[in-house]
């Protein structure tokens, strides 16, 4: 049977739909496989599965092999990254090939010439390929065999500016570029760390939290100035300017998203650095129990929200959520009936219905600016970014005693301390006491990969004294696997703690009460810690105790 007879054989087209892959095939000359999965009617596994059982070549699974290196380098790299052939084993004489195009006769018959080997194709997705590409043999490594052709290597310095923006401008450069930018996306990186030092050029991708070795071939160091200056370019920066820092944006559009990048360049030892920290969208709008809040925390925190007036605080470090969890509560809601307004430093990502404005510290426009004029316009609930100063906070207060709800950040290592951090900063205790409704710490833990998680038998002696465990009870750990770039760990979810204020709490930060009997006086009225959140989340196998000891304290 030919392979479109088997398709048909199996039901997995009709023939009205090979008829239509047909017709594409003759019109663009594409082949009839490619043309299948071109026009969404079958998956490229499934086409793989029919061309398997026709040619008699098996299909691997490239997810968990171990490829020897002697392997990898059985074949050039240039050929590789060209034909979309990966050596995966070799057994004497006999070099099993790994290729999403069996019908590439030629390709085998090169590299038959090429090592004197016998050549045993086997069947894998592109996807798969890519990935073991990427993996191995570095990411880009196709663009810079390009560049290394041209025998091109640039250079840093004031009279290398017009070559560089000559360099930086071309085809390959341009294509590195957005590969680096491309896989940052799609390994769900927050940032981009492009790091010089003498013999090499880092490129590291912070995923879940954690910064992770982006995997590029060696040469990328000879062109780190061509790829500085195409960033710069983008972020419409002045890519002569090497001595003093410089802050940019890019707006992308991938796959029908917007991507925002900040971008921060400052001059090293060694030439420029860059972060770039990408802000994506559509990946915000979440509910506060996507993201990890319990159904007891999610109800006292919505039954906050829902008040005409008061503050509510979400406190932090820099990186734990905070932010995303005050879009998730305006994004709860906002309606046709309220009038939201922001200040924002800056604003990271839009929300349909909510009025939003950026802070400009150029023109004088801060956040307590920013409150004061935003009020004339009437709002029902005012979000400021972050109360950084007594100005803010001052402004803040008087918001919610005019009646309006004001949600905030701000920096302290839990709930109780927050109305004491406003108290520090000038404000009257009396103020916080009246004003304040709630606050709320929080802190991201990694999740375990779902792909990978197992069971194993928890070691007592290794856990934390406070962490309780049943007999017979067990925790999860997650092994690493290709979903997770082998850490174990895929997505993140928040831990929170909160306060809700009631008239004994407010009577102790009128009475500027230590820190441990505002604590010992909130868990008396259910205060759950952020450790103890952890542990629920432990149980759960949601996360593992080690994440929990990394951002808790007892």
């Amino acid at each position: 049977m030919t392979f479109t007879e088997i398709l048909v054989a199996k039901g997995l087209m009709s023939s009205a739909q090979l008829d239509e892959a047909l017709a594409l095939h003759k019109a663009e000359g594409l082949r009839i496989d490619l043309a299948i999965v071109q026009l969404g009617l079958l998956t490229e596994r499934q086409v793989l599965t029919a061309m398997s059982e026709q040619l008699d070549l098996p299909i691997a699974d490239l997810e968990d092999i171990i490829i020897d290196s002697e392997v990898l380098r059985s074949l050039p790299a240039k050929v590789v990254y060209r034909k979309r052939l990966v050596p995966i084993s070799r057994v004497d004489k006999v070099l099993r090939v790994a290729t999403c195009d069996p019908f590439d006769l030629y390709a085998f018959d090169d590299i038959r010439l090429m090592t004197g080997l016998e050549i045993d194709p086997v069947l894998a997705t592109r996807a798969d390929i890519e990935k073991v590409i990427k993996t191995q043999y570095g990411l880009g490594g196709d663009t810079l065999d390009e560049l290394v052709g041209d025998d091109t290597e640039l250079r840093s310095g004031p009279e290398a500016s017009d070559d560089l923006l000559e360099m930086a401008q071309e085809a390959s450069v341009i294509k590195l570029v957005n590969e680096i930018i491309l896989e940052a996306v799609s390994e769900r990186a927050s940032d981009i760390h492009i790091e010089p030092y003498e013999t090499q050029l880092s490129i590291r991708y912070r995923i879940d939290g954690v910064l992770q070795q982006a995997s590029v071939p060696p040469q990328i160091h000879r062109f780190q100035a061509a790829i500085i200056s195409r960033i710069k370019i983008l972020a419409n920066l002045n890519i002569a300017e090497r001595r003093v820092p410089q802050d940019g944006r890019i707006k992308f559009q991938i796959g029908g998203r917007q991507i925002d990048v900040r971008v921060s360049v400052i001059p090293m030892l060694y030439g420029e650095g860059v972060v770039m920290r990408l802000l994506d969208k559509a990946n915000v709008l979440f509910t506060l129990p996507e993201i990890g809040m319990d159904e007891a925390t999610h109800s006292q925190f919505k039954a906050l929200v829902d008040r005409p007036h008061g503050i509510i605080l979400v406190t932090g470090p820099t990186g734990s959520g905070k932010t995303t969890t005050l879009y998730s509560a305006l994004n709860a809601i906002v309606g046709p009936e309220l009038k939201v307004l922001t200040v924002e430093d800056p604003v990271e990502y839009h929300l349909h219905g909510v009025n939003q404005i950026p802070v400009d510290a150029q023109v004088g426009m801060t956040f307590e600016r920013g409150l004061r004029a935003i009020l004339r316009h009437d709002p029902d609930v005012v979000m400021i970014g972050e109360i950084r100063d007594l100005e803010t906070a001052r402004a803040a207060t008087q918001a919610s005693l005019t009646g309006h709800l004001v949600l905030s950040t701000l920096h302290t290592n839990d709930s109780a301390s927050a109305p004491l951090r406003l108290i520090d900063m000038g404000v009257e205790p009396y103020l916080v006491g009246s004003t304040l409704i709630g606050s709320m710490a929080q802190r991201l833990v990694r999740k375990i990969c779902p792909k990978c998680k197992a069971p194993e038998v928890p070691v007592r002696d290794k856990l934390p004294r406070d962490f309780q465990l049943a007999e017979g009870d067990l925790l999860y750990r997650g092994s690493g696997c290709s979903n997770c770039r082998n850490t174990g760990f895929r997505g993140r979810s928040g831990l929170y703690e909160l306060m809700v204020m009631n008239d004994q709490l407010a009577q102790l930060v009128i009475d500027r009460a230590p820190l441990h009997e505002i604590n010992a006086a909130a868990k008396r009225h259910g205060l759950r810690l952020l450790r103890e959140d952890g542990w629920v989340k432990v149980h759960r196998g949601v996360t593992t105790v080690e994440e929990v000891l990394n951002c808790t304290a007892v």
